[in-house]
């Protein structure tokens, strides 16, 4: 009887595995944990992890026997595992990845192993976002066509996922913007990881990196985030106080790790990144959106980023402070990234989509609003008057601004209003 129960256990255990891929960290654990050596080596390293997260100090015969235990599973499953972006657990996956590489914690910049797989093609994702513009384009909503913000925040309000989520995290981040004692910042945090992990990135891409040549498209852009409640504080902290910060959460400090890896300067390379693609590394950028590091545009004229941190007072860790900085301010990967992004050739789709908005009216000033409550409501043309109907039965949501009721197809169309300078 109690073979039989030790056989159920394992075929249930070997279920779970084969749903999830071979070289995921989850798997991983649970393959370790059925066997008993390697479950007691993990527990080994899982407090030493946690001493290392709570930057508790070890003396020298605990670091050997974390060192010891971290090359005892040099040959497991678990040395060579990896998460995957928006998975299930995903936190518990980082958490594993981090317990078995504990030693790469050491310092500021020994995080370039990402723990993430790399990302799965994506262009199912770019067709819906094509086939949308293409409907709005055919559509008699008037709009200008020379800030290319406002285009994909539109587009953006036709996908049921796209504009849901953007309207939460705006209407969690604008609640108290600028007043710490009232803003949430965790909570924004959380409503634009959501944003960037769950909408396909050819939406996010577009909304964040949409060229702008003037300054009114330039802070439009720059309030994307949200900043004043999402990137900037009272003062400016320090970065070391920063990166600690997002060294004590698991997803911060794999946030950073993908983009250190993916990120990283190259000078003998054509494109300036050692990875070799500028997708994997915005892809990463946006990854540490909605963390303690969260970056932004530094003003409303340029596409340069930075964080919202000083190195001043820094003493002697003055150099490695300025190396923080230089991450997001100085390097010429992201940098000719975020420029790929913003000069990418059209398509065919779009310089047709640039036809229909060079013919539709342009608006402007305080008088957009009505213009555009009007114009979205005679959107009524096939399909395009069936998706927006979809948001109707949507619950209702409270205006940040005035305190009114609104439902969320109104708080969708009025929310590029709010975003934009008055």
């Amino acid at each position: 009887m109690g073979f039989a129960l030790l056989l159920g256990l394992l075929l249930s255990r070997a279920g779970d595995l084969l749903a999830l891929p071979r070289n995921d960290c989850i798997a991983a654990e649970q393959l370790c944990l059925l066997d008993s050596t390697c479950n007691g080596t993990y527990r080994i390293l899982e407090n030493c992890a946690l001493a290392k997260t709570r930057f508790l100090p070890l003396d020298h015969d605990s670091r050997v026997q974390c060192l010891n235990a971290e090359l005892d599973l040099g040959n497991s499953s678990l040395q060579h595992c990896k998460c995957h972006r928006r998975m299930k657990r995903e936190e518990h996956c980082l958490r594993v990845f981090w317990t078995i590489h504990s030693s790469m914690t050491d310092g500021y910049f020994n995080l370039e192993t990402s723990p993430y797989e790399n990302s799965a093609n994506e262009d199912h994702w770019k067709t819906d976002y094509n086939k949308l513009a293409a409907l709005l384009s055919g559509s008699q909503l008037a709009r200008d066509a020379t800030n290319p913000c406002v285009k994909a925040t539109h587009v953006c309000n036709l996908s049921k996922k796209c504009v849901r989520l953007r309207t939460e995290y705006a209407s969690i981040c604008t609640k108290g913007a600028g007043s710490e004692d009232v803003c949430d910042r965790r909570k924004c945090h959380r409503g634009l990881r959501n944003f960037f992990e769950k909408v396909p990135e050819d939406f996010t891409k577009r909304i964040l990196f949409c060229p702008c040549q003037d300054e009114l498209c330039g802070e439009r852009r720059r309030k994307t985030i949200v900043p004043n409640c999402s990137f900037q504080y009272s003062t400016k902290p320090n970065c070391l106080w920063l990166l600690d910060s997002c060294l004590e959460d698991h997803i911060c400090k794999s946030r950073l790790a993908d983009f250190q890896q993916n990120c990283q300067p190259a000078d003998t390379s054509p494109d300036s990144c050692s990875q070799h693609s500028h997708a994997a590394c915005l892809q990463a950028y946006m990854g540490m959106i909605g963390t303690p590091m969260t970056p932004n545009y530094v003003s409303n004229s340029s596409a340069v980023v930075s964080l919202w941190c000083t190195c001043e007072n820094s003493g002697n860790e003055k150099e490695k402070c300025d190396q923080i900085l230089g991450m997001f301010e100085n390097s010429k990967c992201l940098e000719n990234a975020i420029w790929s992004q913003m000069h990418l050739k059209q398509t065919a789709l779009e310089r047709q989509e640039d036809f229909f908005y060079s013919s539709s009216l342009s608006f402007q000033g305080d008088s957009a609003s009505t213009s555009l409550a009007s114009e979205m409501s005679q959107v009524a043309e096939g399909k395009t008057q069936r998706d927006i109907s979809k948001h109707s039965s949507m619950p209702m949501a409270s205006s940040v601004y005035s305190g009114a009721a609104v439902s969320w197809p109104s708080l969708a169309l009025f929310l590029p209003l709010w975003l934009s300078p008055h």
